[in-house]
């Protein structure tokens, strides 16, 4: 197997001593890091017999791992702005959902995972719909990204009731899913058993769908929780007590348990959250959109509580960047806690290592070490908005943090190939994605005017 030698002026390795490393390089051979070499091993390595590229502008970082994606609602961006959680759901995104077709749910997932690669992103956790899943899995499959995947568990809905499945059915199907796909695609695509949240879930689906979880080597138990008030003061009239704390009643806390929000907690469950090693998934940007409120992100960092970053979905967000999700996530701290609450490095930190750990991958991913996957973004950080090069007084974080877009990015790998390599897609065709997803949101919204 043929080694490649990537070199770089910068390469942010995320390794536990934060090395940043100047006028280096990375060997990759198949899907997996070789070695990563400062200026000297680089200058004193002779002979290497393999490919040479030479990127010695660029500036090297651990893919992005977005922890909390809805592919499926892509097509749905921009037809449900200014609304709270619960009419957001009612008065589009249930009928929205339950109108897609295969071809829909294709398109809506091609769409987004061009915009993901584009950004820099190459892990994530989705959470599909109620159908049609296995056309999610495919556009994952075909684009090379890295993914858990999971449909949406619904056997409850207040909101719309024709809208669900019965438990029985929502089970089945997503054990028959998860035993087709975990592991699947050289280890890339993973599942996740998703029940959609307290109030679209009875008792025995929470608790039969963390139960499959043990089966499973490395399977997640996702879920929304604690989103809005609306929501909470639901939850609390059927349950007598919190999101967290039904859950803990449940048995269903615990570290592979990944919780998309997490914005209305008390002490207790906080605590709780700490104590069982649960994961949140934090969604600033879908929280101030839908005016659901901001975690408390610094105080669950103090806790030791594991903080990871997702864009939630497109409707409730309209970009699915997370140079602009790790932007939001310090800034909206800062008026709360103070302006050093909420550093660029700790933020970087959440969007790579801490996508990882969430995922339970930070043997895998997340960083740019020996023996990881060969998931790297390249940058250019010579950009008129960015500090000269990247070099700012604190290194490489706050440019990409603070003063970097997608427009940075010039190179996306995923399992040591190329998904995105100097300003171009390999595995699609971008105006022919953008093209087939108008085509699909014409004719599903038609389905719902019929």
């Amino acid at each position: 197997m043929t080694a490649r030698l990537l070199t770089l002026r910068t390469i942010v390795t995320m390794d536990p001593s934060l090395r940043v490393i100047h006028d280096g390089g990375i060997i990759i051979r198949g899907n997996t890091i070789e070695r990563v070499l400062d200026a000297g091993e680089l200058q004193a390595l002779r002979g290497f017999d393999g490919e040479i590229e030479a990127a010695t502008t660029l500036t090297a970082i651990p893919g992005f791992v977005q922890t909390h994606i809805h592919l499926c609602q892509t097509l749905f961006r921009g037809m449900a702005d200014d609304l709270e959680l619960l009419d957001w759901l009612k008065g589009r995104i249930f009928p929205l959902e339950a109108a897609h077709s295969p071809d829909s749910m294709y398109a809506s997932a091609r769409c987004g995972i061009a915009e993901l690669i584009r950004s820099g992103t190459t892990t994530i956790l989705d959470m599909g719909s109620i159908h049609h899943e296995e056309e999610i899995v495919r556009a994952i499959h075909e684009t090379g990204l890295r993914a858990f995947v999971g449909k949406a568990l619904m056997d409850v809905n207040g909101i719309m009731p024709d809208f669900k499945e019965p438990t029985e059915q929502a089970l089945g199907s997503a054990l028959r899913e998860a035993e087709r796909w975990h592991g699947s695609s050289e280890g890339r695509i993973r599942y996740a058993v998703a029940p959609r949240f307290i109030l679209s879930c009875s008792e025995p689906l929470l608790k039969e769908a963390y139960a499959m979880t043990k089966s499973f080597p490395g399977m997640l138990f996702h879920t929304h929780a604690a989103e809005n008030r609306g929501e909470m003061e639901a939850v609390r009239q059927r349950c007598a007590m919190g999101n967290i704390e039904y859950f803990e009643t449940m048995g269903i806390l615990h570290a592979n348990t990944c919780l998309a929000h997490c914005i209305w907690l008390n002490d207790d469950e906080l605590s709780l959250l700490a104590e069982r090693q649960a994961k949140v998934l934090h969604c600033p940007s879908s929280n101030s959109k839908l005016g659901s409120g901001v975690a408390r992100i610094p105080e669950m960092r103090r806790r030791g509580i594991t903080i990871s970053l997702g864009a939630d979905g497109a409707p409730c967000n309209n970009t699915l960047d997370m140079f602009h999700e790790m932007r939001m996530a310090a800034l909206i701290q800062k008026p709360l806690h103070g302006p050093t609450a909420m550093d660029a490095r700790a933020v970087f930190a959440m969007a790579t290592v801490g996508g990882a750990e969430a995922l339970g991958l930070d043997q895998e991913i997340g960083s740019i070490e020996a023996g990881k996957k060969a998931d790297i973004v390249l940058l250019n950080l010579d950009r008129a908005w960015n500090p000269v090069g990247g070099q700012d007084i604190d290194g490489p974080y706050s440019s990409i943090v603070y003063s970097s877009s997608p427009e940075n990015v010039v190179s996306v790998m995923v399992n040591g190939k190329w998904l995105y390599n100097a300003g171009s897609f390999l595995a699609l065709d971008e105006p022919r994605v953008v093209e087939a997803a108008r085509t699909a949101l014409h004719q599903l919204t038609g389905r719902i005017r019929s």
